[in-house]
């Protein structure tokens, strides 16, 4: 199986005819977004559907022994209609990354952003639907290691401003890499603004966020994340 082939890679058309109804998703608008829900509950289903016959098949070729097995013709036409239609759900289609890791020119960038400005904006939404925390945390990591032009950049900044003034979920700590990553002016202008509101999450995310920032031989670990929430707890007793 070449790369292409594992991961599904093609060009954005490909990408757009297959998913492009996600985008509903994301929406203002309720009722685009129960649309695009429906959709992805008939595309799951179709990822359900398409496991269950490989896997009966896979029962079924399974007396030909493992060379044999894999080389049948009716198991790898199960197992490629099964990965057809993971292309066209979530989050089954942002799974494929490239082997060799430039997301930048990655056309399902588009659709990694989606996925993870979904669950930015809509969490629970995200959650009840296509919760993958996995998922979330790898596409996050990609991202901030990633070289990415102006324009998303500014979308991964509004997405680390979105998460520090929600209520904390997990795996949200690991936009710190991509706050590092997209440092800049701007983002510290609106982190300050979270850290000066009136909501206690944002004072306390967003302080976090500024801290390693300003102190890049921080690490980001889980216990200088406790120390900080603790240290937040104790200023407010």
């Amino acid at each position: 199986m070449t790369e292409e082939e594992g991961t599904g890679a093609d060009d954005a058309r490909g990408w757009d005819e297959r998913l492009g109804w996600a985008f509903g998703l994301i929406s203002d608008n309720p009722a685009a977004r129960a649309a695009a829900l429906e959709r992805l509950a008939e595309a799951q289903g179709k990822v359900a559907d398409a496991l269950g016959r490989f896997n009966e098949v896979w029962l079924l070729t399974r007396p030909l022994g493992v060379d044999g097995q894999y080389g049948a013709p009716a198991l790898r036409r199960a197992c490629q209609k099964y990965q057809q239609a993971q292309r066209g759900s979530l989050p089954d289609g942002v799974w494929g990354r490239p082997l060799s890791g430039d997301v930048a020119k990655w056309p399902g960038l588009p659709y990694a952003l989606l996925f993870l400005e979904w669950e930015a904006r809509y969490p629970q939404e995200w959650t009840r639907h296509a919760k993958s925390w996995g998922t979330k945390q790898s596409l996050i990591r990609d991202l901030a290691r990633a070289q990415q032009d102006e324009a998303v950049k500014e979308k991964l900044t509004d997405l680390v401003e979105i998460v520090v003034r929600r209520a904390y979920r997990c795996k949200d700590r690991e936009y710190v890499r991509v706050a590092r990553a997209v440092d800049s002016a701007d983002l510290r202008g609106r982190l300050g603004r979270a850290v000066d509101s009136d909501s206690p999450w944002a004072r306390c995310q967003a302080g976090y966020v500024l801290r390693l920032l300003e102190h890049p031989d921080l690490p980001n670990t889980r216990h200088v994340w406790r120390d900080w929430v603790a240290g937040r707890a104790a200023t407010l007793i």
